[in-house]
């Protein structure tokens, strides 16, 4: 397997993206990476550190698109920047996979621009899975299509519903619709028009209807789906909660455990363990023919490891495949 990798995205770019590669290629020998941009500084790198293999190709691109820039914007102006040219590569089946901790509008914005679609799919989404009372649940759409419709939705609750059968292994997922309220006809036009069509046809097994917000850390379905702008506030929100209680807890109940240090440290990298996106990679532009990553932004060298094996899994689960036969199907079957 092949993957671009966004060498120049990111806030701490290149190094961490580099050392990720460097560590996921080690761990599977039948991966091999295109670390996308400037080749002289990333040639300069990767003989600093010894690299002499040649499952690592450095390709050139001019240029990256910073966290700041507006995507659609910077993309006119950068046509051959780090992000649009991992793209390119995926178009061109040079690549199954693209992997970017980049500016995230800028990569969806430039996969939609090469409208790279699995059959049948309306919009791409972004799925992203979070920690329950539970064990763990999947979030979509949190920021690729913040203008959805009700087809839309119904094709996330479809994509979500595989990505956490094969990949959280959930063998029948449980899928719910953030709303206002659980009673029937709560909510806007859009979870309205929504609620009715997953009830409909051979979906309505798994739709158990309407969940507002706390729902979605107490398990109360094992996928919900939402709108990108609603998707992208509860994510967002959802990080700083977890980083407001990982610090409490260092800074009140580690300082009582003083006496066992070892017992406190072990406590407290559990808890962060479950929240921290650096352990789980990033999150999948599902819905495309391909395979597209999205890192967080601060993301380590550990985060671009597990971006890569991440791409690797979701491949070899052949889930693009299953998205497609589903929703071959259609609502009424």
């Amino acid at each position: 397997m092949r993957i671009a990798l966004d060498a120049l995205g990111g806030d701490y770019a290149p190094d961490p993206n580099i050392d990720g590669a460097l560590v996921a290629l080690e761990a599977n020998p039948d991966l091999e990476v295109d670390l996308v941009g400037d080749p002289c500084l990333l040639s300069a790198k990767l003989t600093e550190r010894g690299y002499t293999g040649d499952r690592l190709k450095v390709v050139p691109s001019e240029g990256c698109i910073g966290m700041e820039e507006k995507p659609t914007e910077a993309l006119r102006r950068k046509p051959n920047s780090s992000i649009a040219v991992c793209w390119r590569l995926m178009a061109e089946r040079a690549v199954d996979a693209v992997v970017s901790a980049g500016n995230t509008g800028a990569v969806v914005a430039a996969g939609m621009r090469t409208r790279l679609y699995l059959k049948g799919v309306k919009r791409p989404g972004i799925a992203v899975a979070l920690p329950n009372l539970r064990g763990r649940s999947v979030l979509m759409d949190v920021g690729a299509n913040p203008a959805a419709r009700p087809e839309h939705l119904y094709q996330y609750a479809v994509m979500g519903a595989i990505y956490a059968r094969n990949i959280l292994g959930i063998e029948e997922p449980r899928v719910g619709l953030i709303n206002i309220g659980s009673e029937d006809g709560k909510g806007t036009d859009l979870c309205r028009e929504t609620h009715a069509l997953l009830q409909q046809g051979r979906f309505k097994e798994q739709y158990i209807g309407n969940v507002e917000g706390r729902g979605l850390y107490q398990g109360e379905a094992d996928v919900l789906i939402c709108e990108g702008f609603v998707g992208n506030v509860v994510l967002k929100v959802s990080e700083g909660i977890a980083e407001y209680f990982v610090r409490t807890f260092q800074q009140d109940v580690v300082a009582r455990l003083d006496q066992d240090r070892e017992m406190a440290g072990r406590m407290l990298g559990d808890l962060a363990r479950r929240y921290q996106y650096h352990e789980h990679g990033g999150a999948p532009l599902l819905g495309i023919d391909g395979i597209c990553i999205i890192c967080h932004g601060s993301s380590n060298a550990r985060s671009i490891t597990n971006a890569l094996r991440a791409a690797t899994t979701f491949n070899h689960r052949h889930i693009n495949a299953q998205i497609v036969e589903e929703l071959a199907v259609g609502v009424e079957a």
